[in-house]
């Protein structure tokens, strides 16, 4: 290699040598398992892997046209010692790595919670996790501490060796939750809660971000995980009390507009239950939550205003459908008062309209009906037209 193509590879060369491969090299137990997953399965694809690159290098090489002492024998085609190698070896890799896969797989899962803070150090009885409440906005993080009262923007902090408990959800598109140092990566969406456990083991501060696109400032949506002690974590909950103001529903929803490259922000009180109105979409003033509406729904709807779609079936009208693969769909087989009885037979026995044709227009009603006379044509005309 020429002295100008070393020179050309040095500025590259001084460029990876900045790079942190925090996959490869994090700061939590639960990063750790997961890096040790990615290296065996590697290590165990490599075993395979580099013996076939090698064999091909060595049998284009050792049979190529200018090696005339190498044996030539066309009419070989078949060895019991070499299918045995090619099958047996890629089978019992494939074995193994089914095995690492479906083990690592259920020791990682996101929902399970933590029975070790390292490899050498389990969780102990009376440790509680710190649980932190995360919900992605467009495009910010707010991270909100039930058990302190306090919430940020952009910047969280955890003590060092406890347990973590993240509870997360969206306020408009899927977000992907992710600090490499710490865990793995788990989706935020709305309407919906995910849970992630992880656990850090060193003080220092990392990089969390979103790993899923989101929209115009996806690129901004970073934020800051502080790895502290006991004594730091203490002396940064206090300065978030001071600094901070409240986070309650108003300043919630004037939070939740969309906006790109959000400073760190500080709340030194929230509002209760405000990560549950944000998961139930009700955090607006006057909104039925989402779980209030399934419990309407799953008890048959708005009490009497719902009895019609349960009725059972009979010669006059049809059941309530249900899902295939859903619950059987419900009847109402008796009613407990007179009263409600009574009111429900003046509901049922309501009057249909007469005209059953559907509506023109966004349910808007029908217009007049009025009348549509042919026009009267000249006799002349008709027969001139004919050629008679």
């Amino acid at each position: 290699m020429s002295r100008f193509r070393l020179l050309a590879l040095a500025p590259l060369t001084l460029m990876l040598g900045g790079c942190d491969f925090v996959v490869l090299n994090p700061a939590g137990d639960i990063a750790v398992q997961q890096r040790d997953l990615v290296v065996i399965s590697t290590v165990l694809m490599l075993l395979i892997i580099v013996p076939v690159m090698a064999l091909t290098v060595f049998f284009a090489w050792k049979y190529r046209e200018a090696n005339e002492p190498a044996d030539y024998d066309p009419d070989w085609n078949h060895s019991t010692y070499l299918e045995l190698v090619i099958w047996a070896a890629p089978l019992l890799i494939i074995i193994c790595l089914g095995a690492v896969t479906w083990m690592w797989t259920h020791l990682l899962d996101p929902y399970r919670s933590l029975d070790r803070v390292t490899h050498e150090q389990p969780v102990a009885a009376e440790v509680k996790p710190l649980e932190v409440e995360v919900v992605a906005l467009d495009w910010k993080w707010l991270f909100i501490y039930p058990e302190h009262g306090i919430a940020t923007v952009n910047e969280m902090a955890a003590p060092v060796d406890r347990p973590i408990r993240f509870r997360l959800t969206a306020t408009s598109v899927m977000n992907a939750f992710y600090v490499p140092a710490l865990a793995g990566m788990i989706y935020a969406m709305p309407g919906m809660e995910t849970t992630l456990h992880g656990v850090i083991n060193k003080s220092g501060t990392y990089t969390g971000f979103s790993a899923n696109y989101s929209g115009d400032g996806f690129s901004g949506m970073r934020f800051a995980f502080h790895g502290l002690d006991e004594g730091g974590f203490e002396k940064w909950l206090a300065a978030v009390r001071v600094e901070g103001g409240a986070l309650d529903r108003a300043t919630y929803l004037e939070l939740a507009k969309p906006s790109e490259n959000e400073p760190v922000r500080r709340y030194a009180t929230v509002e209760p239950q405000l990560f549950r109105l944000i998961r139930d979409r009700c955090a607006e003033p006057g909104k039925m939550c989402m779980d209030e509406m399934m419990a309407i729904d799953a008890s048959g709807g708005l009490g009497l205003a719902g009895i019609n779609l349960l009725q059972p079936p009979d010669d006059k009208g049809a059941a309530a459908r249900s899902a295939l693969f859903g619950p059987k769909a419900t009847a109402v087989t008796g009613i407990c008062t007179t009263e409600e009885a009574m009111a429900a037979r003046q509901t049922t026995s309501a009057p249909r309209p007469a005209d059953r044709q559907p509506l023109l227009g966004a349910g808007l009603p029908r217009p007049p009906f009025t009348s549509f006379t042919s026009p009267k044509i000249d006799a002349s005309l008709l027969r001139s037209l004919s050629g008679t």
